[in-house]
């Protein structure tokens, strides 16, 4: 039976709390003696080398130290990560090496070392003198459970030994419990833990709320880590930094930050972890006004560099490079994240030319660079059309930094490629890599071939990606995106009809910008928004200033089979537009209209976009996936090369 269906069923039948074995430790009756009274000392105090000496010493003098002071000692060897200084006490305590345990009276020290050895990963030691040992209480199966279930491709053994541990009558206490919620493997195994620990009576315990949280989060359960939540009487700030994290993390924003307001009004004091989850949060939204507000609790960290740099990445991928810049210059220290941060943050907002200079700077000034920051450089290169520059550095970063092509380095450059339109180039490189192309590299291509509408490559690049991954549907679409940018009608039928039959149905375009506290979503031609009326009347008026200044709507981005004033109606009601209307109507002085998009933008509101700029004067800021366009006075920071 596998460990985890075992378990389930092992937790059935067990009973609600089992008794678990104690003994006692024995007193020594050479306490009082100078040497034992040395040692003791040397092992609450070190260093550490004199109490190793005196090992010998008191063997030859047949005294047994004190349960106490070996434990004492073994923290000692922890703490100097000496695990052969380990091994050596359990010599000497145990005689000739033998790693079974001989009595009751050694269980404290027992468990110690089986401490000592999960803590430096010698688990096959920690086993055997765990196996060995006559008398086990909740801390030696904690320590080995926790062990396991913390080390790589080995929870379902943690699983096993868990279920040993009930079947030997030993009740497991709030740290078994959250430890062996990590070796959950499925939801099921997972609900089942859960019950188990609702029957032992520890679901009340802060510690095993937590980690059932994290539990729950780390399958993407955000209601079922919401419910065991809101179903705490106290919290303390470890859950609230679960929760907040698991939302974070699981790409729900607007929960984490919702999460962290009512954090806030029950009046507990945010630490790094939560402000690097709020801040995580505010970057997948593109909420820089909250973002702003986290910033003030970060101002009492001055010198945490993990925060400045979460609250760094923040500003750059909300598109705010002013604040970035101010607080890259501020930072009291820079690591290599901060500067990889700055070059990819000014290479994704359409300053590629600053984001080579900023890595002239680090390599004169900073640290060396890592395969992060080439990936950065070589992205400010591809976004530029540097195609030169971009061979430069992917040839030579091998040599000058000792950093080894990767994959990433090798999509970026074949990204480059295919933007600069050598199409041959691009696939000659996939072939000649020194590894196998995954299918990130062929959707690359693909997306450039899009782009210069090639169908015959694109439809090689879709295969190539079937082939890796059949059931993306991505490629797919932008397979019958390429044929209908083509007027390919006959073959772009035969993809949507194959997407049909699948039962696959494309994204629609979705826009949201942020207006005080709340986010409000448009999506292509959906009008029930309650500003709707108002929005409107908003485009009309817009498209009038534009159209004075030379706009006309470019129907080729309409991939269907339309009539001409059919397609300028869907070009009308495009996310994006509906977004850039909003922002007009309720846009403050000074500041800029942001918009973030989940899909490329099209030429045609590209177009609208700088036009719109240029009539109100106004800066408008969007974000798709790749990168930012800053839209001012009719021109974009991408220079209509994206």
């Amino acid at each position: 039976m596998a460990a985890a269906s075992l378990l389930c069923h092992v937790i059935a039948r067990s009973a609600p709390a089992g008794r678990s074995r104690r003994c006692l430790l024995h007193s020594n009756p050479h306490t009082a003696h100078p040497l034992l009274v040395a040692f003791s000392r040397l092992c609450a105090h070190g260093p550490l080398r004199d109490a190793l000496a005196l090992l010998p010493d008191l063997a030859e003098a047949g005294l047994t130290a004190d349960p106490v002071a070996v434990s004492r000692l073994i923290k000692l060897c922890v703490r100097h990560g000496t695990p052969s200084d380990g091994r050596l006490i359990h010599r000497h305590v145990f005689g000739g090496g033998d790693v079974a345990a001989p009595s009751c009276s050694s269980l404290f020290v027992s468990n110690s070392l089986v401490s000592l050895y999960a803590k430096f990963g010698l688990l096959d030691d920690a086993l055997r003198l765990f196996d060995g040992m006559p008398h086990k209480n909740v801390v030696s199966w904690t320590t080995v459970v926790a062990a396991l279930a913390n080390a790589r491709g080995r929870k379902e053994d943690a699983l096993r030994l868990f279920v040993a541990m009930l079947r030997d009558g030993v009740a497991p206490n709030m740290y078994t419990f959250s430890s062996i919620l990590g070796a959950c493997s499925t939801p099921r195994v997972l609900a089942a833990m859960h019950g188990s620990i609702v029957k032992v009576g520890l679901d009340s315990d802060v510690f095993v709320r937590s980690s059932l949280i994290d539990a729950y989060m780390k399958f993407g359960d955000l209601d079922g880590g919401r419910r065991v939540f809101d179903e705490m009487v106290t919290r303390d700030l470890i859950v609230w930094n679960s929760i907040i994290a698991g939302f974070a993390q699981s790409g729900d924003g607007v929960g984490a930050i919702e999460l962290f307001m009512r954090m806030k009004e029950a009046r507990f004091l945010s630490n790094q972890g939560t402000l690097t989850s709020v801040l995580r949060a505010c970057t997948g939204l593109v909420t820089l006004e909250v973002g702003r507000q986290v910033h003030a609790h970060v101002l009492k960290y001055d010198k945490d560099l993990i925060l400045h740099n979460a609250l760094l990445d923040m500003y750059c991928k909300c598109g705010s490079l002013q604040d970035a810049d101010a607080l890259f210059g501020r930072m009291p220290q820079r690591d290599v994240i901060s500067w990889s941060t700055m070059i990819s943050g000014l290479a994704q907002n359409g300053r590629s030319i600053e984001a080579l200079k900023v890595f002239d700077m680090m390599k004169s000034e900073g640290p060396r660079p890592n395969h992060i920051t080439m990936v950065g450089v070589l992205f400010a290169c591809s976004h530029a059309g540097l195609v030169e520059d971009g061979w430069y550095y992917f040839s030579s970063m091998e040599k000058l930094f000792g950093i080894q092509p990767e994959r990433e380095h090798c999509n970026c450059m074949v990204d480059l490629l295919g933007r600069a339109g050598k199409l041959d180039d691009a696939v000659k490189f996939i072939h000649e890599m020194n590894f196998q192309p995954d299918s990130v590299i062929w959707r690359t291509l693909l997306g450039a071939c899009r782009m210069h509408k090639n169908a015959d490559l694109a439809a090689y690049a879709a295969k190539e990606i079937l082939r890796l991954e059949p059931d993306d549907q991505g490629a797919r679409i932008l397979l019958s995106n390429t044929y209908a940018d083509l007027r390919q009608w006959a073959d772009a039928e035969k993809s949507w009809k194959m997407m049909r039959d699948r039962g696959v149905k494309k994204d629609p375009g979705r826009s949201w910008i942020e207006l005080g506290k709340q986010v409000h979503v448009f999506i292509a031609g959906d009008l029930s928004h309650p500003c709707s009326e108002s929005i409107i009347q908003e485009l009309s008026r817009l498209f009038s200033r534009v159209t004075n200044l030379g706009y006309t709507p470019q129907t080729e981005f309409v991939l269907q089979d339309l009539a001409t004033e059919q397609k300028e109606d869907l070009l009308k009601y495009h996310s994006e537009k509906l977004a850039i209307a909003f922002g007009t109507m309720n846009a403050m002085e000074g500041k800029p209209i942001r918009i973030m998009k989940n899909l490329r933008i099209c030429g045609d509101c590209h177009a609208f976009a700088k036009l719109v700029s240029k009539s109100e004067g106004k800066v408008i800021i969007i974000r798709d996936p790749v990168r930012f366009h800053h839209f001012q006075d009719g021109v974009c920071s991408c220079n209509d090369y994206w």
